[in-house]
């Protein structure tokens, strides 16, 4: 399965309703398999940095085939891939991305930004909802 142009449109939407319910505005992110972007939808009022860093959560997902908040534990200190936020561009240790699954293969990424790490992974994580339930059969 590919992430399409209307998938992409649509699992952004469920990000930005989300955003909307918790009044908080959100930059988001969605990449396809090929680590490419395919929607990018900025709210107003969104923090300006919060285009590199959605688009950077969106990559690490992606990159990694992880959670950027998993990620995060497991590159603290004495943790094995500690240390890998200094040897790779666009890595980010903090929540908000997610990879997209369909059957164990990777399709695709969200990354969100513009609120506190725990807003950004329920926003993303509304995404992610709305993807498995929509398009992936378990």
């Amino acid at each position: 399965m590919k992430i399409t142009l209307d998938i992409a449109e649509k699992i952004a939407q469920k990000c930005v309703d989300k955003a909307e319910e918790i009044n908080v505005p959100m930059i988001i992110s969605i990449m396809g398999d090929d680590g490419r972007l395919i929607v990018f939808k900025k709210m107003n009022n969104a923090l300006p940095v919060s285009i590199k860093i959605s688009q950077a959560k969106a990559y690490t997902a992606y990159a990694l085939k992880m959670r950027s908040d998993e990620l995060g534990k497991l590159s603290q200190p004495g943790e094995m891939l500690y240390g890998i936020d200094t040897v790779c561009d666009d890595i980010v240790l903090f929540g908000g991305g997610i990879p997209l699954n369909v059957k164990g293969e990777l399709v695709g990424s969200i990354g969100v930004s513009g609120g506190s790490v725990e807003e950004d992974i329920t926003v993303a994580e509304a995404g992610e909802d709305f993807f498995n339930n929509r398009y992936t059969s378990n």
